[in-house]
């Protein structure tokens, strides 16, 4: 059973990706923004199991759908 908190911070851990403030921060700096007609998983800078997870996420209203909406509010910005 996951019992991490599911935050931004948690959820690019989850991703791969460095999951401290500078890393997340330059990230969405080199990511953003993102095309408005541009879902978050079809962006081009995520691997075939990122991508399938930010799908997952959300289809299934998981405990992870609500950062991984935070992180695409983010990189809207």
């Amino acid at each position: 059973m996951d019992t991490s908190a599911h935050n931004v911070s948690n959820l690019f851990k989850q991703l791969g990706l460095p999951s401290w403030e500078e890393g997340i921060a330059n990230f969405i700096d080199q990511h953003s923004p993102l095309d408005p007609d541009l879902t978050l998983a079809d962006a081009h800078f995520w691997n075939t199991a990122q991508r399938e997870f930010l799908r997952e996420s959300l289809a299934d209203d998981s405990d992870w759908a609500e950062a991984v909406d935070h992180l695409d509010v983010l990189l809207r910005k």
